[in-house]
């Protein structure tokens, strides 16, 4: 595999910058996106020359979570060498079909933004037509599960401390916008704007400190998953009101090669095109990096090589 992409998330900064313990020397970064160099004796779902994008989870091909993925020892670009590099010699379910025309930038949002949020939101929440949901912050995750939800047909209702942020979510179809600075009760605010029922689905991004206003906007049986830890990785669960919700809280981290492969299809389909701020080379990373910790991005961080 010769890689020329990939994309930054949470998980590459915490382990970058120390949170995230891994081996001395260790190659970064969890996505890779690129075209097949040379494939192995008896590989025949690859040819030469076509285009592909790594798994989060190599190891976990179908089916459900199980134990392996209990953990990042795995994952590329922490348990595992990452795909910051030119070339990589890898098995072949390593990786998947890139989507039709789509630049190899533009797949590295695949791995783990892209397919967390189509887990959350179709996978796991069975997300249809009519339903509502709400996202919180204009990242890469939330931003894919905006086109997910108009996609399938759903209401979104997005959160952010920029209104600019804000009309840049409602250009791409949210039906509502909270800035969470001016409204801190947006839990309040969500119930408000769904008539006092709540919303199906939350993709809850922020944790602890974001985690009591999501149950308080959900509604009674709805969905919540917890894929992110922005606020910090423990605190308190308003149990109490989870038990009067009757929700469904769900931590989940990405998802298998099956999945993947069921996103890049309906990415295909509906001819939905990844939210790109901006992209750096490779000899930048770090400089990446430090614009992703400023939060100023809306959408993905790319780089490219």
């Amino acid at each position: 595999m010769a890689i020329h992409a990939t994309s930054l998330n949470f998980h590459d900064l915490l382990v970058a910058n120390g949170s995230i313990p891994t081996a001395d020397g260790r190659i970064l970064m969890s996505d890779g996106a690129g075209v097949v160099e040379a494939v192995g004796e008896g590989v025949t779902e690859f040819a030469v020359g076509e285009s592909v994008v790594s798994g989060f989870f190599p190891q976990w091909q179908d089916g459900r979570a199980f134990d392996d993925v209990g953990n990042f020892r795995g994952t590329p670009g922490d348990g595992i060498d990452g795909y910051a590099t030119e070339y990589v010699v890898r098995p072949a379910h390593y990786f998947t079909h890139a989507p039709a025309c789509w630049g190899h930038s533009e797949a590295a949002t695949i791995t783990t933004a892209g397919l967390t949020a189509w887990r959350a939101l179709v996978v796991e929440g069975g997300i249809k037509a009519g339903d509502s949901v709400l996202l919180l912050g204009t990242g890469g995750v939330s931003i894919a599960a905006l086109q997910i939800a108009r996609a399938m047909g759903a209401r979104v209702i997005i959160t952010s401390s920029s209104d600019k942020k804000l009309e840049r979510a409602r250009a791409l179809g949210a039906t509502d916008v909270i800035n969470y600075r001016t409204s801190p009760n947006w839990g309040a605010e969500v119930l408000a704007l769904t008539k006092g029922r709540g919303v199906d689905h939350v993709v809850e991004v922020g944790g602890p400190g974001t985690l009591g206003q999501s149950l308080q906007a959900v509604r009674v049986g709805g969905n919540v998953a917890l894929i992110g830890v922005l606020t910090g990785r423990g605190g308190e669960v308003p149990t109490s009101l989870l038990m009067a919700k009757q929700a469904r809280l769900q931590g989940l981290v990405v998802g298998s090669r099956r999945q993947q492969q069921e996103y890049v299809a309906a990415l295909e389909q509906n001819n939905l095109r990844p939210v790109i701020d901006c992209s750096y080379p490779l000899e930048r990373l770090s400089d990446a990096f430090k614009f992703q910790e400023s939060g100023s991005h809306f959408g993905k961080i790319v780089v490219e090589w």
